[in-house]
């Protein structure tokens, strides 16, 4: 009994000195803040826990979303024993271990176990294959917790026997509930330090933690630990700026906050909205993007959405990529930010690559590619003679002379066809005066711009 109450107290104090984040930690679904299309009541999961009857899961979703917390409730919620792993520390003898002792204690007390791999997406094929039996036998029930898409880093076998659940950045309203709760909570949270914290605090924690409760935590605690040593009763938004110093950006450079990132960079200089594009260009330089990266993005922007609507937007493109290049960060940022604006506020057009695609299908559809007589590379048979009937443009007014440069079957099709503004309009223009001139069969089947 006395060593019972020794342990007891001993746990009491190790807690007690927990950080913040860890002593908040939910420990019941009623607390967990967050998830709601998951654990609503009546949803799969939630009943599942409820009923005893939880299956194999995959937890994939952004640091600080909950998912080592939603994985120790489901097991603490059906009293079963929790297992967790590390991708990174751990390997196959680690998983049979915990197999034996999951079998072990099946075996003897009746006791089943959830194993929580974190990181699960580290594993290589070998240890991923190594959890296929104890997961199809149910030996163990396997939740495994991952940053980056499970259907591109879990190997398909171990993919169809689990179910993946997709866990969503918090709200700034469930950020909010979390930190006011950790600043009144007597027991574990912040409450019995007497410290207020201001709403302006409470705000500036919540817009910097970027969906991540354990940041917002984190940073709750750094905020009242600086008041303290300044001995300052109430928090505000000028502590927590002190305290934190500078924003932590989520950002995966190889995971899918790197994709969902360039994605709505490039969605916002093609949507012609330069405040958005530096707004995702700054998130992406904080976070230690490579600038040749968004360079390269830049300049494929350049032809694919601007193209010829502004025939400068690719000069600019590859004139920032280039400065990149030969000045680096942090002076190559004015580059980018230059390129960035310019290329939003440019006309749009992808008129080149649609016309290209056409190409391509028509290619892909059977098209006659036999090269017309008049356009091959023929020698000539004397010094001084050329193939009558090509007729060569230079030698006529304004460089031009009708003339079919397609096989006979292909002069009906047209692939180009000048949708697009700025400059690619006033080509599409000149081109139409152009076929009208030559007569009614050069400008049949024209579409409108």
């Amino acid at each position: 009994m006395a060593d019972d109450l020794f342990e007891h107290a001993s746990r009491e104090a190790i807690e007690a000195e927990a950080p913040l984040a860890a002593r908040m930690r939910p420990r019941s679904l009623e607390e967990l803040v967050g998830q709601r299309h998951l654990l609503a009541p009546g949803s799969p999961l939630r009943a599942s826990i409820e009923r005893d009857a939880i299956w194999s899961a995959i937890l994939w979703g952004p640091p600080g979303s909950g998912k080592t917390t939603l994985a120790r409730l489901a097991a603490s919620t059906t009293r079963r024993r929790f297992v967790q792993l590390s991708a990174v520390t751990s390997g196959v003898r680690d998983l049979r271990e915990a197999v034996v002792e999951a079998r072990e204690q099946r075996a003897l007390h009746q006791a089943r176990t959830v194993v929580f791999i974190d990181e699960i997406h580290r594993f290589n094929k070998a240890q991923q294959d190594a959890l296929l039996p104890h997961v199809e036998d149910g030996t163990i029930v396997l939740w495994g917790a991952t940053t980056e898409n499970p259907y591109t880093s879990v190997i398909a076998p171990l993919l169809s026997r689990v179910r993946v659940l997709r866990l969503e950045p918090l709200s700034r309203d469930d950020l909010r509930t979390i930190v006011q709760r950790a600043v009144e909570d007597d027991r574990r949270g912040l409450g019995a330090s007497g410290l207020t914290f201001d709403p302006t605090a409470v705000n500036a924690i919540v817009a910097g933690a970027g969906g991540d409760a354990r940041t917002a935590l984190n940073w709750t605690a750094a905020a009242a630990l600086h008041a303290t040593m300044l001995g300052e009763a109430a928090v505000e938004a000028r502590t927590v700026r002190q305290a934190v110093l500078e924003r932590s950006v989520r950002y995966d450079r190889a995971g899918d906050d790197h994709y969902d990132t360039i994605s709505a960079f490039i969605k916002s200089v093609r949507g012609s909205d330069p405040d958005a594009a530096l707004l995702w260009l700054a998130k992406m330089l904080q976070a230690g993007e490579a600038p040749e990266f968004i360079a390269r993005r830049l300049v494929i922007l350049a032809s694919e959405d601007i193209g010829n609507a502004d025939p400068q937007g690719l000069p600019m493109a590859t004139a920032a990529a280039a400065a990149v290049e030969r000045v680096g960060l942090p002076e190559g940022r004015y580059a980018l930010a230059q390129a960035t604006i310019y290329l939003a506020c440019a006309p749009k057009s992808n008129a080149a690559g649609r016309a290209l695609d056409a190409a391509e299908e028509a290619i892909a559809a059977g098209a006659d590619l036999e090269v017309p007589p008049h356009l091959r590379n023929t020698p000539p048979r004397g010094p001084h003679e050329v193939d009558a009937d090509y007729l060569f443009p230079h030698d006529y007014p304004d460089n031009y002379v009708k003339q079919h440069y397609v096989p006979p079957s292909l002069r009906d099709h047209r692939f180009y066809d000048g949708r697009g503004s700025g400059r690619e309009s006033e080509l599409w223009r000149r081109l139409q005066q152009r076929r009208r001139a030559d007569g009614p069969d050069s400008a049949r089947q024209d579409p409108d711009p």
